[in-house]
C-alpha cells in the first residue's frame, strides 16, 4: 500500500474522542500510528475538523453495511459482523441478530459519517464510523453488545482504543457472537487441511518468528501448516514482535489457502491475543 500524505476525510468528531498521529522517517515517508510513534517529539497529532450533515438510511444491508437515502452504501469501519444469509451460503451464527439490531437502532434515526483515512473499500463502498442523531457511536454499540468482532484494517485507526475496549467487555461477558460455540477459539493441531471458512479464531504456542523482506512469520508448534503473517508495513503498529516467541498466542482473522499451507493475515495487534 502506498502512503500518501495523511487527509483526513471526517465529518464530526464532536462527541468521541479518537486520535491519529503522523511522524515521518529519515527517508521522508509518512507513517501513521493510534500513539506517539516513535516518540512523542516525533509524532505529530492530527488536527480534525467537525462538520454536521446527517443523512436518512433507507436500507440496513447486514449488521455492518448500510444504504443512505442518497444511495451511498456505507460499510461501518473497525467492526466486522457474521454473515448473513446470501445466495447458496447459509447464515453466519449471530449474522441475522447483528441486523435485527441495526435495523431497530436506526429506524427513526439519522446518521452522520466519519470517515479515515481511506475514503472507499474496493466495492466502491463508503467506509465510515456511524453516528445517530442521538449521539450513539454504532460500530462501537455492536462490539459492546457482542454483535461484531474489532477488525482493523491500517491506516483506518480512528476509536481503536474505545473499540478494543468494548470487545474485551463483551467477550468477558460472553454476550451474543462469544457464547457461540462457531467462534470459540479452535487449537493450531485441530486445523484441517481444509481450514475454516469465515471469521475464525486459532489459538497455539509461537515456536518460531520467521522474517522476510515483505512480511513476518509467526509459526506454531505442533503443525507446519499453519503460520499468521504480519505485513512489514504495519509492523511498527505492534510490540516486539520477538515477544510473541514461545507464548501461547490466540490470533483473529480469516483463513488463507496456499498450496498446501493455510495462513492468516494479521494486520493489527488488536488481533493477537497473548494468553
Amino acid at each position: 500500500m502506498v502512503r500518501a500524505l495523511l487527509v483526513l476525510l471526517l465529518c464530526l468528531t464532536g462527541w468521541a474522542s479518537a486520535d491519529v498521529y503522523q511522524w515521518q522517517d529519515a527517508a521522508g515517508k509518512a507513517h501513521f500510528s493510534d500513539r506517539p510513534y516513535p516518540a512523542e517529539e516525533q509524532a505529530k497529532k492530527l488536527d480534525i475538523k467537525p462538520g454536521y450533515d446527517f443523512f436518512g438510511v433507507k436500507t440496513v444491508y447486514d449488521g455492518d453495511t448500510v444504504v443512505l437515502e442518497d444511495g451511498r452504501k456505507i460499510r461501518l469501519l473497525g467492526i466486522n459482523t457474521p454473515e448473513i444469509q446470501h445466495r447458496d451460503k447459509l447464515a453466519d451464527a449471530g449474522g441475522d441478530d447483528a441486523k435485527r439490531w441495526l435495523q431497530n437502532k436506526l429506524q427513526n434515526s439519522r446518521v452522520r459519517l466519519e470517515l479515515s483515512t481511506e475514503k472507499n473499500d474496493k466495492y466502491g463502498r463508503t467506509l465510515a464510523h456511524l453516528f445517530t442523531d442521538k449521539k450513539e457511536h454504532i460500530n462501537l454499540q455492536l462490539v459492546a453488545v457482542g454483535l461484531a468482532a474489532v477488525s482493523i484494517y491500517p491506516q483506518n485507526l480512528l476509536y481503536v482504543t474505545e473499540l478494543v475496549q468494548a470487545e474485551e467487555k463483551a467477550e468477558k461477558a460472553r454476550l451474543g457472537i462469544w457464547q457461540q460455540p462457531q467462534y470459540q477459539p479452535i487449537p493450531v493441531a485441530n486445523l484441517t487441511e481444509a481450514g475454516h471458512s469465515g471469521w475464525t479464531r486459532i489459538v497455539g504456542k509461537v515456536v518460531n518468528v520467521k522474517t522476510t523482506r515483505k512480511s513476518v512469520y509467526l509459526e506454531f508448534s505442533g503443525t507446519s501448516s499453519f503460520q499468521a503473517r504480519i505485513e512489514q508495513e504495519w509492523l511498527e503498529l505492534f510490540p516486539d514482535i520477538n515477544e510473541y516467541r514461545g507464548k501461547t498466542v490466540e490470533v483473529r482473522g480469516w483463513l488463507n489457502k496456499n498450496k498446501d499451507k493455510l495462513s492468516m493475515l494479521i494486520r493489527h495487534p488488536s488481533a493477537i491475543k497473548i494468553r
